[in-house]
């Protein structure tokens, strides 16, 4: 193996969020990966999980709305909102929404559409969110047949200007 490691052009990037303040940190690094990858494709990426998603279909069984569509619309209004505004011209954004278990999501995602690397945040919102999303995240960089970057959140330094 040489010392050096050949520059990869990354065609398909996945995106991975929760809608945290994490995943919207990770979000600059994906939009940055993008600029920097002439011509490719920024994939945005949000699961919702398979239980709380059962429950409400059940729950508002009655309703005549279709739950999904309104989930969608929804989601389609936070992006609207926390990353539409944020795509420099000329990037081609995607967006998908996948219901079911994260993990397996995030990988079929990237594997049926050839992602060539995915970016997503170390930990998701609150702390059921941490423990759900690290574990999201490490099996994903565990299962990843592609480059998987982790963004951390921002530290205490970061946010105040100050050290710990």
């Amino acid at each position: 193996m040489s010392g050096t490691i050949d520059q990869q052009n990354f065609r398909k990037i996945l995106f991975c969020t929760d809608f945290s303040e994490n995943a919207d940190h990770a979000f600059e690094f994906a939009v940055r990966a993008a600029v920097r990858n002439v011509g490719s494709q920024l994939h945005l990426l949000h699961v919702i999980p398979e239980p709380p998603a059962q429950f409400w279909k059940g729950y508002i069984y009655g309703v005549d709305e279709d739950v999904d569509e309104r989930a969608r619309r929804e989601i389609d209004a936070k992006l609207a909102v926390a990353y539409r505004p944020r795509i420099p011209e000329g990037i081609s954004l995607v967006i998908a929404m996948q219901i079911g278990e994260a993990g397996q999501q995030i990988l079929g995602y990237a594997r049926d559409q050839q992602a060539d690397l995915i970016i997503m945040g170390r930990q998701g919102a609150g702390t059921v969110g941490k423990l759900f999303f690290g574990n999201v995240t490490e099996r994903v960089i565990r299962k990843s047949t592609c480059p998987v970057l982790v963004i951390p959140p921002r530290g205490k330094e970061s946010q105040t200007g100050k050290s710990r």
